[in-house]
């Protein structure tokens, strides 16, 4: 089975490596060591508490009254407006964005370069590949 450090860790669940830490040390998620001391947390273990994580949430956060459930919220990295079209990347983690709406849609939420953004996916066909 394939065990992650807690800088992976982290990185998958997008957080920092303190954040994820703490919740190891807090027992949140298990771990174990590596002969050379680095402390793992198995696959198995990541992914559940991964969904147990996307469960809970953050009491901070406003309820979703949408359907789409693929939400990477992040950072407005770049706004190229048209005439009519408009295109608008957000960096959510090690996720880039890139959305095509109207001028009108973004003008309506004053999107611009370094403002907090959500973006949300939802699609008829999704591709997974092995790493």
């Amino acid at each position: 089975m394939q065990s992650y450090t807690i800088g992976q860790a982290a990185r998958l669940l997008g957080v920092s490596p303190d954040t994820a830490r703490r919740w190891a040390d807090a027992g949140r998620v298990a771990t174990h060591r590596d002969d050379g001391g680095r402390r793992l947390i198995d696959g198995r273990d990541l992914a559940a508490f991964s969904v147990e994580l996307a469960k809970t949430g953050s009491e901070e956060e406003a309820p979703s009254y949408t359907s789409v459930r693929n939400a990477f919220a992040g950072i407005v990295t770049a706004v190229k407006l048209g005439d009519v079209a408009a295109q608008v990347e957000i960096q959510a983690g090690p996720h880039r964005l890139v959305s095509l709406l109207t001028r009108e849609a973004v003008e309506e939420l004053g999107l611009e370069v370094g403002m907090e953004a959500t973006a949300r996916v939802k699609s008829t066909n999704v591709h997974i590949d092995r790493t």
